[in-house]
């Protein structure tokens, strides 16, 4: 077995492990409501909340360069021994306390220090097949999001089972990351310069593929939010309760974590080949499609719904890696854990707009229209993309595949 294949192996079961603790309470909402007396808004601070936390986790490491300044694998480490802390300390917290939005809160510090950094050294072994290697990453940030809710599906109505098998999980992977080795391309830690995170927003390349990030954040994570709750909704109004409870939770874990998974692994292997703007360009075009068309088919057959779901979780997160792999290519090497972190702080921080709009629209619209509004980011998204492709640095994106 390779070096590179054992490494990235292990990598890819770590931050599957660790990422488990990000839907940890999402994917534990049809149980909430039904035993506790928690407000639409109330539930969607439980992701929010998290989606806060990142953001300022992902500002502190940008400033301070963390991700390029220390050992990937101590930082990656300690951050989510420290979520997972944070995650099972929920477990001795009634869920109405204000104490569960703040260790949801410090989940999401933590986890700055566990997705970029994934990302960045998995980007240390490319070797002209960058954008697979973060589809890679990307799909197992798909997959562990996702496995709360495969979690729930066989932890019965329990909530506190998802909630333990996630931070038991992040655990493990914490320990094993240790034996993950860095490649080939790893850089040394540079100078600190607190100036370095604005060059994302500076530069105009890295400025069009930050603002298609941006297109592409505004729908994913309140799809990833939110489905699992429409597909509970829906299946309850087309067959019995019991059963629409099981099979909503497995839908909802085939829709984010096995068609994520495929989508980005699919849209790695792809996108170099395509080029990274066209492929993110018809990525975003079928996802926002299936945002403007999820709702005609709510409380209708089951199969149908699951069916535009699935294609709808492949390729709302099919284009995610070929951001972050833009951004690798067009950013200074030695600053490519500050700009990938960068990256995903302005993301997350309008995601924590659209987790909020989805609470509203879903109880002022109804779920027949609730999703619609999803759709401006990705075509948004499309227009950024055209305009970095129109650009002369573009040949530098996937070996002159733009």
């Amino acid at each position: 077995m390779s070096e590179k294949f054992r490494s990235l192996a292990l990598l890819t079961f770590c931050v599957i492990a660790a990422l488990s603790l990000w839907f940890s309470t999402t994917a534990v909402i049809p149980s909430l409501k039904a035993q506790y007396p928690l407000s639409p808004g109330r539930l969607a601070l439980f992701t929010s909340a998290l989606q806060a936390g990142f953001v300022c986790g992902t500002l502190l490491s940008a400033i301070r360069g963390l991700a390029d300044r220390l050992d990937p694998r101590r930082f990656f480490m300690l951050a989510t021994l420290v979520a997972a802390a944070a995650n099972a300390l929920l477990l001795a917290l009634p869920p109405q306390s204000d104490a569960v939005l703040a260790c949801r809160f410090v989940t999401g510090l933590c986890m700055a220090g566990v997705y970029p950094v994934g990302m960045k050294m998995a980007a240390a072994w490319a070797d002209r097949d960058l954008g697979f290697l973060v589809g890679i990453l990307v799909g197992a940030v798909t997959l562990g999001s996702a496995a709360p809710h495969l979690f729930n599906a066989f932890g019965g109505l329990d909530w506190r089972v998802t909630i333990a098998t996630g931070s038991l999980a992040a655990v493990l992977g914490a320990l094993v990351v240790n034996r993950v080795a860095l490649g080939p391309h790893h850089r040394p830690a540079p100078p600190f310069d607190p100036h370095a995170a604005f060059l994302g927003f500076r530069d105009p390349a890295l400025r069009l593929a930050n603002f298609g990030y941006l297109g592409h954040m505004w729908e994913l994570y309140a799809m990833w939010a939110w489905i699992g709750v429409f597909l509970d909704a829906s299946f309850r109004l087309a067959m019995a309760a019991g059963d629409a409870e099981i099979w909503a939770r497995i839908a909802t874990f085939a829709v984010i974590g096995v068609g994520g998974a495929i989508g980005c692994i699919a849209g790695g292997y792809l996108a170099d080949r395509m080029g990274r703007t066209a492929f993110t360009m018809l990525a975003m075009a079928v996802s926002g499609t299936c945002a403007l068309t999820a709702g005609l088919l709510f409380g209708g057959a089951p199969g149908l719904l699951f069916g535009l779901c699935f294609v709808w979780g492949v390729s709302i997160v099919a284009d995610s890696a070929q951001f972050s792999s833009s951004v690798t290519e067009l950013a200074p090497p030695e600053r490519i854990g500050t700009m990938l972190t960068v990256q995903t702080s302005a993301g997350f921080l309008l995601t924590l707009v659209t987790v909020q709009l989805m609470a509203g629209a879903a109880e002022w619209w109804g779920w027949e229209r609730a999703f619609m509004v999803l759709a401006i980011g990705p075509f948004l998204g499309v227009i950024a993309m055209w305009r970095l492709r129109r650009r002369p640095e573009s040949v530098k994106l996937a070996g002159g595949r733009r």
